[in-house]
């Protein structure tokens, strides 16, 4: 029996299996909103099976994006596009999530088709990034402005509304993005913190933004759902952010009322030399679920079946985020049942005549 398509339960919550579709940018929205484009990626991934099913990385203030194009939840305007995609996707059986972010010192860039790089400039539609230090992210980007202590209470108070949205909207996983170098990573990390005051230095201090954040929104997430927290495990850079540190903070996570580690790594060192390879993370994901005594998700580089369910059945994690494998397959998860012969995923019925290949010509077939 395959464990990666059984069923998996947090909290009061069950998800059908324990594949997840990861949250990837579309750089596809005006003003935040999300358009048939969300919908329909969002809504086939469903479609294919998958379990858990997270938007990308959803802005929580206006000048939180990453680029002008990204989804965003910062006023009531942008639920309603949401909930008509929470409502498809639980239609499939699948459970909708949304991954909170705030892009911080990587803000007010170029989605990446573009052929600029880097900071766009506030005459073209760009506006001042935030940061922990006035340190910018490499030469193409603009040194942000330190954020004040008033303005990280606003910020925590951005993370809450967008919470509390993401609820109405119809979303029952609710994931804090402290990862990839965006805004929480950024004060996590030594290499963009800088501070002297009581977000910076110590370790208490560099994690401070991130427990507050976290216990916040937890206050307001329903005790009957669960709250992730995305985090890059390594820098990869010496005297950046480390393995040891992701372990002590997933433990302070899980005091907190945290239900599950998506263990990443990276994003916070432009230069970073990363040894990417066919399960490159799960060794981090590994080590946060045994030595802090929470469950993990891992990602990267995880394209077979076989892959993920030696992951899941070794102990690694217990959960796969998938991202590029499911944009090349978005029936991946159906895939993995038929390889697997486990027979837990169902094609929808509109598909299932041209999922049986034994089966003989209908007449409603020679109508396609």
């Amino acid at each position: 029996m395959s464990l990666l398509l059984e069923p998996y339960t947090l909290r009061q919550l069950t998800l059908l299996n324990r594949i997840a579709v990861s949250p990837m940018c579309q750089y596809s929205c005006v003003d935040g909103l999300a358009n048939d484009w969300h919908l329909v990626h969002l809504g086939s991934r469903a479609v294919g099976g998958a379990g858990l099913i997270f938007t990308e990385a959803t802005a929580v203030t206006k000048d939180g994006r990453i680029t002008p194009e990204d989804l965003g939840l910062w006023n009531d305007e942008q639920i309603e596009p949401l909930q008509r995609i929470t409502r498809f996707i639980a239609a499939q059986g699948a459970v909708a999530g949304i991954q909170l972010a705030h892009a911080g010192r990587k803000g007010s860039t170029w989605r990446p088709w573009v052929s600029e790089q880097g900071t766009i400039p506030t005459e073209q539609g760009g506006w001042q990034p935030w940061g922990a230090s006035d340190i910018a992210f490499d030469s193409h980007h603009k040194a942000p402005t330190p954020l004040d202590e008033a303005q990280i209470k606003e910020v925590i108070d951005a993370f809450v509304a967008s919470a509390k949205r993401a609820l109405t909207a119809g979303f029952k996983v609710v994931e804090l993005h402290a990862a990839h170098g965006y805004l929480l990573h950024q004060f996590l990390s030594p290499l963009s913190n800088q501070r002297s005051d009581q977000y910076g230095g110590s370790f208490e201090n560099r994690i401070r933004l991130t427990l507050e954040v976290t216990e916040a929104v937890r206050a307001v997430w329903p005790e009957d759902l669960p709250v992730f927290v995305r985090v890059s495990a390594t820098d990869w850079v010496e005297g950046g952010w480390t393995v040891d540190e992701t372990v002590e903070l997933s433990r302070r996570l899980k005091a907190l009322g945290v239900d599950l580690i998506d263990v990443s790594s990276g994003g916070s060192a432009a230069k970073a030399e990363i040894p990417v390879g066919p399960g490159y993370q799960t060794r981090f994901a590994e080590r946060v679920k045994q030595e802090a005594g929470i469950a993990t998700g891992t990602v990267g580089m995880i394209t077979e079946p076989a892959q993920a369910e030696h992951i899941l059945r070794t102990g690694q994690a217990d959960m796969v985020l998938l991202a590029r494998e499911l944009l090349r397959d978005p029936y991946w998860p159906l895939h993995a049942d038929e390889q697997f012969g486990a027979k837990k995923a169902v094609w929808p019925a509109q598909y299932q005549r041209a999922t049986h290949r034994d089966q003989p010509i209908h007449e409603s077939d020679l109508r396609d």
